[in-house]
């Protein structure tokens, strides 16, 4: 079993930025398919971006594409995301995920929920407008 504990959240205004890590212990995720998912209040949990298990392919919402960046370090056992040009719209939890289905692959990450095996508590990002 894994862990992935979630931080980078926190409070910014509208045009900042935040870099939001996913640490992940018990268990490596070296060799898998790393998602972020956010959460609006009373919305549901959308796919923003995945990585694959190393970092060949990356994929991107379109809501977020050219504003966010995703990457990893496998040596740490961490995925990151960078935030860029915040705005109101991006307020949300956001959420890691692992996929363990298919290790070492670079075929397309699927964006679904359901795909994913363990989730972190996710970090709340607020975007003050």
């Amino acid at each position: 079993q894994v862990q992935l504990v979630e931080s980078g959240g926190g409070l910014v205004q509208a045009g900042g930025s935040l870099r939001l890590a996913c640490a992940a212990s018990g268990r490596t995720i070296s060799r898998y398919g790393m998602g972020w998912f956010r959460q609006a209040p009373g919305k549901e949990r959308l796919f923003v971006a995945g990585i694959t298990w190393n970092g060949g392919r990356v994929y991107y919402a379109d809501f977020v594409k050219g504003r966010f960046t995703i990457s990893r370090d496998n040596d740490k056992n961490t995925v990151y995301l960078q935030l860029n040009s915040l705005n109101a719209e991006d307020t949300a939890v956001y959420y890691c995920a692992v996929r363990f289905s298919d290790p070492y692959s670079n075929y397309d990450l699927p964006r679904g929920r359901s795909a994913y095996d363990y989730w972190g508590q996710g970090t709340q990002v607020t975007v003050s407008s």
